[in-house]
């Protein structure tokens, strides 16, 4: 398997923590040097291992951000 490359560009917040340490968190990180997305998904401390998640575009993050809305309006 190919090593994959990431740079967390900017933390926007952690959702929540486990026992264990790890962060489930909101970043924008670029991966193997491309433009940065949204990313969420689990973080050891200090990042050196990370666990399955979800990569968003800007466009499909404003999309979450709309429906998101409306579950918390209901």
């Amino acid at each position: 398997m190919a090593d994959i490359k990431y740079e967390i560009k900017e933390e926007l917040g952690v959702l929540s923590e486990s026992a264990k340490g790890w962060q489930k968190e909101l970043n924008l990180v670029s991966w193997n040097g491309a433009a940065p997305k949204y990313d969420l998904r689990d973080w050891s401390p200090n990042h050196e291992k990370m666990g399955k998640g979800i990569t968003l575009s800007a466009d499909e993050t404003q999309q979450l951000y709309k429906i998101l809305g409306k579950i918390v309006d209901a």
